[in-house]
């Protein structure tokens, strides 16, 4: 099996990652940092801030013969209000922005394709980034599989469980069994 790997943001990495991993085809998901302009590896506390440049992002490593990048794309933009400029619900700020980061030229004429075919869906004019990823920085570990090792957390039942439930509804046929 040969996997392919997707690095997307659209707000907190805990909801993202909470979404990926119900997916049929996700093989593992990583909760981190990019796009920041600021050298070395930041901390939760120092991209939360806004001042490194960095968007909480996550990567998913999955296999192309069971879920496609497009779809992946697809079932992501979906997921997360695409329309609003550096914030999604009552996070706010540079590191919550919509964001593809790919990793080939195929990748980004992809997302640039999934973007144009969703930009009917929004009233809004879709505001998500599409920039080539540089580095890419693991989150501390207490970030990894946040909504399945906490699941009865306040964020996680009043942002989380709602998300992942209308995802539920909406794609049964991409779920994992």
């Amino acid at each position: 099996m040969s996997l392919e790997i997707a690095t997307i943001g659209g707000g907190c990495f805990w909801c993202i990652e909470a979404l990926m991993q119900q997916l049929e085809g996700v093989e593992k998901v990583v909760s981190g940092y990019a796009g920041g302009s600021v050298p070395g590896k930041p901390t939760y506390r120092e991209v939360c801030s806004g001042l490194t440049g960095h968007a909480e992002v996550t990567q998913v490593s999955f296999d192309p013969a069971k879920l496609s990048y497009e779809d992946l794309l697809m079932i992501f933009m979906t997921s997360h209000d695409p329309t609003t400029l550096n914030r999604q619900g009552a996070d706010v700020g540079t590191q919550y922005r919509s964001i593809i980061m790919y990793h080939s030229e195929e990748q980004k004429a992809t997302a640039e394709k999934v973007l144009a075919k969703l930009a009917s869906y929004y009233s809004d004019k879709i505001v998500t980034s599409v920039e080539a990823l540089t580095t890419f920085y693991e989150a501390e570990e207490e970030h990894q599989n946040y909504y399945n090792d906490h699941p009865e957390a306040g964020f996680c039942k009043a942002v989380i469980e709602p998300k992942v439930s209308k995802l539920r509804q909406k794609y049964q046929d991409r779920l994992k069994s």
